[in-house]
């Protein structure tokens, strides 16, 4: 089996689908970010890089059984311009649909932002839909799921999955989040309701912090509200925190093979490839249920 990993960031997918169990011969991967790229050969050795999204249908590879894809979601995310399709960053979607029209995998799962689903994004929505639908061969569902689900951050995002109709034995989704609750609390407890936010690529800048830790004393509580007496006390979460919120082992993100040499990545950086990257623990919920669900040949 073969993936082909597209906006590959530092490679959630692809170890979201391993920790489901799936075994596969070849894993290429596209990815810009030189950071990322770095990471990326760090932590896959038997990863191959096939350079930008743009030739991917060029490329010189096996053919891939799956395609994922987190696309840029600059121009859909709230935070955003808003320009959807129109945007620079959010328009390179085309060049994944394009890739499965080109190769035809059994399985394809892309992952974005929910401001796909808002309402001055919907036609933009459902033009993607209808570009992969138009190729055929495609049965496509979707579900909007949260990180919080099974760690502490609130990471709503998008997961839409399409598979070769003729290899669907059920449907992937809805998954229930008690699918996801039920694990959580064996692993935290019953009480265990606390939730940061979303991390994002630029946590780690002194004027973009969305989440931190205000470190609190013995028996004291927080009501929600900054005060004289907190001064000092609030900071950022630290590299190894996010990686723990994202379901990355602990450095995960410290090291990247930058021309054949091992070295370690800036605090900055690594605060910007979690905020981008994609949370394997929820990849593997899906690729579990995929598995489930559709005839996988040999796999």
């Amino acid at each position: 089996m073969n993936l082909l990993d597209l906006f590959a960031g530092i490679g959630g997918f692809s170890r979201g689908f391993q920790q489901a169990g799936y075994d596969f011969d070849k894993v290429y991967f596209s990815e810009i970010d030189r950071h990322a790229i770095a990471n990326y050969k760090y932590n896959h050795e038997k990863a191959e890089y096939v350079g930008s999204v743009c030739d991917i249908t060029r490329a010189s590879i096996k053919h891939p059984d799956i395609i994922t894809f987190g696309s840029p979601c600059q121009n859909f995310s709230a935070a955003g311009d808003g320009s959807g399709l129109q945007g620079s960053e959010s328009s390179l979607i085309r060049y994944a649909i394009e890739a499965i029209d080109h190769f035809r995998p059994d399985i394809f799962v892309w992952e974005n932002v929910k401001g796909v689903l808002f309402e001055r994004h919907c036609r933009d929505f459902w033009a993607i839909v209808k570009a992969l639908a138009d190729i055929g061969v495609y049965q496509i569902e979707w579900q909007l799921l949260n990180t919080a689900w099974l760690l502490p951050q609130n990471r709503e995002r998008i997961y839409l999955v399409g598979r070769l109709a003729e290899k669907c034995r059920d449907k992937v989704f809805p998954v229930c989040e008690s699918v996801f609750s039920s694990e959580k609390k064996a692993k935290d407890g019953p009480e265990d309701k606390d939730c940061c936010g979303t991390l994002v690529k630029s946590y780690g800048q002194s004027s973009n912090w969305i989440t931190y830790v205000l470190q609190l004393q013995r028996g004291e509580q927080f009501n929600g509200t900054l005060e004289a007496i907190h001064e000092g006390r609030l900071r950022l979460l630290t590299e190894t925190e996010c990686e723990r919120l994202q379901g990355f082992p602990d450095g995960f993100t410290r090291y990247g093979v930058y021309d054949g040499e091992v070295r370690e990545i800036s605090r900055t950086q690594r605060y910007s490839l979690l905020g981008n990257a994609v949370s394997p623990p929820i990849v593997e919920k899906v690729a579990a249920r995929i598995r489930q669900t559709t005839n996988l040949d040999n796999h």
